[in-house]
């Protein structure tokens, strides 16, 4: 087992007992596939995305490979195959099955997944009977890997149901119109030298966040809230999809080829746009926060405006005074919801929506990996993404802090992904 507790701080949750927090988030994962059936669970939509089935098992392959067989005494596998069939991308750990075809493993079957993550978890109770600071960061470590794959089982099972034009029904609950945000007013932020970053000194992060620096902001301002769907509206009706001088060219060449006309989910049907909500085609909301959009058109978007998006440094700088609170999964929100707050100042910074930087995904400044097999934790992505800040309606609270890096391509569109405008 790598030594990982220098690079990962052991205390997601500090108030309660390491085996406490493993069955609670291990059961936040069983309560996401409610209401889906074995053959919806086997999905795989696109190679981006994986079945519901594979999150299921591959969260526990984490468990049983970083945790039980190096340190439970006796510990028998559930099945072999399952090192080769469940591995993601730890090629330090031995070969794997190939991303794009996970959808093909109809064998095991739902029964024998659940049945090994019933196996593991009480392999894991066995273990966490007795725990040394060395188990206790791998947990942490794995519950929040768990809680990444929460959060993608929900937008990998959504953008596949959104194909089947059957599979989701519409709603028919009549809702009371949301409230209109106020207007888009900016915040303005002196600049200097800011401290960014974490040492995980005292709670858990992941390398990509660490070290702490210090990083040079200039003056800047930001929108107070996330752009609506409204706002967006106004963007389709003034062309924003049809104009190349508003797209960076390799956006206008992907809009183009996808054939980009709104965000991802949307469909007009007579003179009403819907989108998707959990199980359930719904109404848009013209007053929530606009999500489903690639790093591309939240650009475009932004120089339709006259603005642009914020760095990172710029997000992290301002957020820094924010209380952690927002509309994260344990809300049982869908969707982002709009901004409701009549006080002046930065609303949705946390919960609702990720948010789109103009920051690639790099290295900080003495960045180093751990050790071992978790060293391919997130170094080895630190090319060609983007980071995005904030979390979203579908993030597990627990996963959540200010120094929190997501980061994916430019052209991806099917996590819950939203801007704020800055100056």
């Amino acid at each position: 087992m790598p030594n990982v507790a220098a690079s990962f701080a052991s205390d997601g949750a500090p108030d309660e007992p390491i085996l406490a927090q493993y069955e609670r988030v291990r059961a936040q994962s069983m309560g996401l596939i409610k209401g889906l059936s074995a053959e919806d669970m086997m999905l795989q939509s696109m190679p981006d995305a994986s079945p519901t089935k594979w999150h299921l098992a591959h969260t526990s392959w984490f468990f049983e490979t970083f945790l039980l067989q190096p340190h439970l005494t006796g510990y028998q596998s559930f099945d072999d195959a399952y090192q080769y069939l469940f591995n993601s991308y730890y090629d330090t750990v031995g070969e794997r099955h190939p991303r794009p075809q996970r959808g093909l493993l109809s064998r095991p079957s739902l029964e024998e997944v659940i049945a090994y993550r019933h196996h593991v978890d009480e392999a894991m109770q066995q273990l966490l009977q007795t725990t040394d600071a060395e188990i206790e960061s791998a947990v942490t470590i794995g519950l929040h890997h768990e809680m990444q794959h929460q959060e993608l089982l929900q937008t990998d099972i959504k953008h596949a149901l959104s194909l089947n034009p059957y599979a989701l029904p519409t709603s028919n609950t009549t809702r009371a119109p949301s409230r209109t945000p106020d207007s888009a007013d900016f915040v303005e932020f002196e600049g200097g030298l800011s401290w960014l970053g974490t040492n995980a000194e005292s709670s858990f992060a992941y390398d990509c966040e660490q070290p702490r620096h210090q990083v040079f902001v200039p003056d800047f301002s930001l929108c107070e809230r996330l752009v609506t769907n409204a706002e967006w509206l106004e963007f389709m009706a003034d062309n924003g999809y049809q104009r190349p001088k508003l797209w960076l060219s390799d956006g206008w060449a992907t809009a183009q080829q996808e054939n980009w006309q709104a965000p991802l989910y949307w469909h007009r049907q007579d003179s009403q746009w819907w989108t998707i909500a959990g199980q359930q085609r719904r109404p848009l909301d013209p007053n929530a926060p606009v999500c489903h959009i690639s790093y591309y058109e939240a650009d475009a978007f932004a120089r339709w405006r006259g603005c642009r998006l914020p760095t990172e440094f710029e997000w992290e700088h301002a957020a820094r005074a924010m209380d952690l609170k927002g509309h994260f999964l344990e809300s049982g929100r869908s969707l982002p919801q709009p901004a409701t707050s009549e006080a002046k100042g930065l609303k949705q910074m946390f919960g609702d929506a990720w948010e789109w930087t103009q920051s690639p995904f790099t290295p900080y400044p003495g960045f180093k990996t751990p050790e071992g097999a978790l060293a391919e934790y997130n170094g080895k992505f630190m090319a060609n993404q983007w980071v995005l800040r904030g979390g979203s309606c579908a993030t597990a609270a627990q996963q959540m802090r200010l120094t929190y890096r997501n980061f994916f391509y430019a052209h991806q569109r099917w996590q819950f992904t939203s801007l704020r405008l800055a100056k």
